[in-house]
């Protein structure tokens, strides 16, 4: 998962510095950015349902329900961000 998410962050940082979110790089600094931070977050969930008693309580295999929902739910919110970003964000342009 680091690996993927260095990756992802790499190809946000190349949009936003390499090509300063000139056309395309726009949706890619976007993307590979809300990519990056979901998949910091997942290992953030499992990492909680492994080290919180309460949730380790809940789950303690990591194949439970309450994981998954609580992954999904953590999917869903970061597709409804980056959909919402990605249509929304606009560049400053200089004047």
């Amino acid at each position: 998962m680091g690996v993927i998410s260095l990756a992802a962050l790499g190809i946000a940082t190349f949009a936003l510095y390499g090509r300063k979110l000139a056309g395309v790089w726009r949706g890619t600094w976007v993307v590979s950015a809300v990519i990056g931070l979901y998949l910091n977050v997942f290992v953030a969930v499992v990492q909680a349902f492994g080290k919180l008693p309460a949730l380790h309580d809940l789950a303690p295999n990591g194949t439970e329900p309450p994981f998954a929902v609580a992954q999904g739910l953590t999917l869903v919110l970061f597709v409804v961000v980056g959909v919402t970003a990605f249509r929304r964000f606009k560049p400053v342009t200089p004047s």
